[in-house]
């Protein structure tokens, strides 16, 4: 099943066909669960650290107590990478509340869902990566909570479907006027090679990528700032960069039909990804964690 070999379903590794969810889990019947989408590069876990905060946060948020340590977390996440092999991977977690009987109420006593697998990290295809993507922007008609990385998707899911059914590859967010982030990825407006994301809150998922490009910028000195991008701004820049986690950095490159900037990526996206990509050196080098 696409590359997979073994998934971790609570406390056993298994076949993925021979994984069963009762469809009296919360997650299925209410979406009540979060989860965590890792990178594995050369074998080795990506900012594990950052991804188990995150998902100890987005468990705090939905009153849900983490069911594992962060070794235990990392034991699995290790047997699952020499289960496929090592190279590069993508890592999916998810926590559901568990087996209940239907009530919108938690119940009292249960055992939260606990899953994970590994699967073959796919790239964005070369053309992507040398000519950038297209987007589109639309109404952001999520919920208040975005900063909770749940697994109750189907906002994104629409969202990202109307960028796809327009020829496009992503859909930028607008809310009150103002941008918030991709429907499955934080966005980098850069204007006089000043590179600006809109600050944490509750609006955005808090990017460990997004954080991870804040970081080299500063560390090149490049400027950069979080605050808020209206959006004449978005559509005003010079360049607009894409992050997440599985698609790295990419440039956006033409934005509801019209060119940003020169229409091609911009000097300071070759100079993001080339900083992007000497630390991903590092880190399979073992000279970063």
């Amino acid at each position: 099943m696409n590359g997979i070999r073994q998934v971790y379903l609570n406390g056993e590794f298994l076949a993925p066909e021979a994984a069963r969810v009762s469809a009296f889990d919360r997650g299925f019947i209410f979406g009540d669960g979060v989860y965590e989408v890792i990178p594995v590069f050369g074998g080795r876990l990506f900012r594990l650290p950052q991804h188990l905060a995150r998902l100890d946060s987005s468990l705090r948020e939905i009153r849900l107590v983490n069911p594992l340590a962060g070794a235990e977390w990392q034991k699995i996440f290790e047997r699952l990478v020499a289960i496929q092999g090592g190279g590069d991977l993508s890592i999916y977690l998810e926590v559901t509340r568990g087996v209940a009987p239907r009530d919108h109420a938690f119940p009292a006593k249960v055992t939260p869902t606990v899953f994970a697998y590994a699967a073959p990290l796919k790239y964005p295809p070369k053309e992507q990566v040398e000519q950038g993507i297209s987007a589109i922007t639309a109404p952001d008609i999520r919920w208040l909570r975005c900063d909770i990385k749940a697994i109750a998707l189907l906002p994104n899911a629409l969202l990202r479907q109307q960028a796809i059914d327009a020829g496009t590859a992503e859909a930028i967010l607008l809310r009150d006027g103002f941008m918030t982030e991709g429907a499955a990825s934080n966005i980098f407006v850069i204007k006089n090679g000043r590179a600006v994301t809109p600050p944490k809150g509750p609006l955005i998922l808090p990017g460990v990528t997004r954080d991870l490009v804040l970081e080299l910028a500063l560390a090149h000195g490049v400027p950069c700032a979080e605050v808020a991008v209206s959006e004449t701004e978005l559509r005003n820049a010079d360049e607009v960069w894409l992050t997440s986690s599985t698609k790295e950095v990419l440039a956006i490159t033409r934005l509801d039909g019209k060119p940003v900037g020169a229409g091609r990526p911009g000097p300071l996206h070759a100079r993001m990804l080339a900083f992007y990509k000497d630390y991903k050196r590092a880190f399979c080098e073992g000279q970063v964690n």
